[in-house]
C-alpha cells in the first residue's frame, strides 16, 4: 500500500526567475542553479536546456541572461525519471529514507504565467509530475558501479559526483518505474483541493492565514518533504483516492 510523498522542485522567488507557465497549462520546468560551476564534461548549463514542448528550442527567453552560462541542477530528470537528495543532511529532506518501493514523490512546482511574449505577476503551485518508486541507491559515497550508471548517469548529484570525487557525499537516488510520469499538462494545487486532500504533520487541516495569501499558506506547509498520504491507513483512502482524481482531471 504505496505513500505519496510531496516534493517541491524547480526554480522559485529566491532564484529571481519561474518555470512559465501558457494558457493552455502546459508548461517548461526550469531546475534551481547548481551551488557551483561543475565541469563542463558532466554539468548542464542552462543555455542548454531544451523545450519539453518544442525540443528544438532553447529555453534562454525564459532565463535572466547572467544565468544562461551557469550549471543548473536538474533534479529531478524526467528522461529516466530519477531524483536525489541529500537526505542525511538535508533536515527538510529527512523523510525521504522512509521511501520503500512502490511509493510515490509527487512533484509541485511554482510556476509563472507567461503571456503575450512575457511573464505575468500571476504565479501559482502545480504538480509538474511523479516518480513512482522502484529503485532505491542509499548513502552513495563513491563512484556507481556500471549497471547502476546506466540507470541514472544523467541524474544530477551523479553528475556532481563524478564531476568532483568530493560530491560523493552520502546522497541517496530514486529511480521510477514506467509508470512515472512527467505531466503535459500541469495541475494546479488549490485550496480547494488542499483542504480536501492534505493536513499537518500532527494530523490537523492547513491553517489559512488570512494575512497570508494562498501562496504563501502552500509554500510554508510544502517547503519540507514529508509523506502526505498513506494508502495502507483506512481514514486516508478517500483522500488518496481524491488526490489522483484531481490529478486525473488535469492532467493528459
Amino acid at each position: 500500500m504505496s505513500r505519496v510523498f510531496l516534493v517541491n522542485v524547480g526554480s522559485n522567488a529566491s532564484h529571481s526567475f519561474c518555470s512559465p507557465i501558457f494558457d493552455d497549462r502546459t508548461f517548461e520546468f526550469i531546475p534551481i542553479p547548481e551551488d557551483r560551476d561543475l565541469d563542463p564534461l558532466f554539468g548542464i548549463q542552462y543555455k542548454q536546456l531544451k523545450s519539453f514542448n518544442f525540443p528544438e528550442n532553447d529555453l534562454m527567453e525564459f532565463i535572466p541572461e547572467r544565468f544562461w552560462g551557469k550549471t543548473m541542477h536538474s533534479d529531478p530528470e524526467f528522461d529516466t525519471f530519477t531524483y536525489g537528495d541529500n537526505c542525511e543532511v538535508n533536515p527538510r529532506a529527512s523523510s525521504l529514507k522512509t521511501v520503500q518501493r512502490g511509493d510515490f514523490l509527487l512533484f509541485l512546482s511554482r510556476l509563472q504565467s507567461w503571456r503575450n511574449n512575457k511573464f505575468q505577476n500571476e504565479f501559482g503551485f502545480y504538480f509538474i509530475g511523479y516518480l513512482h518508486i522502484d529503485q532505491i541507491i542509499k548513502s552513495v559515497n563513491s563512484s556507481l558501479d556500471s549497471l547502476l550508471m546506466d540507470r541514472f548517469a544523467i541524474n544530477a548529484h551523479v553528475r556532481r559526483g563524478m564531476s568532483d570525487q568530493n560530491l560523493w557525499d552520502k546522497f541517496w537516488l530514486f529511480g521510477g518505474s514506467s509508470w512515472s510520469k512527467r505531466f503535459n499538462r500541469a495541475v494546479p494545487v488549490t485550496r480547494e483541493l488542499c483542504d480536501q486532500v492534505f493536513l499537518t504533520s500532527q494530523g490537523l487541516n492547513w491553517n489559512w492565514d488570512e494575512k497570508r495569501s494562498d501562496l504563501q499558506v502552500i509554500g510554508s506547509y510544502t517547503r519540507t518533504v514529508r509523506p502526505v498520504i498513506d494508502q495502507s491507513d483506512d481514514t486516508q483512502k478517500c483522500r488518496y483516492s481524491t488526490l489522483w482524481s484531481w490529478i486525473n482531471k488535469y492532467c493528459d
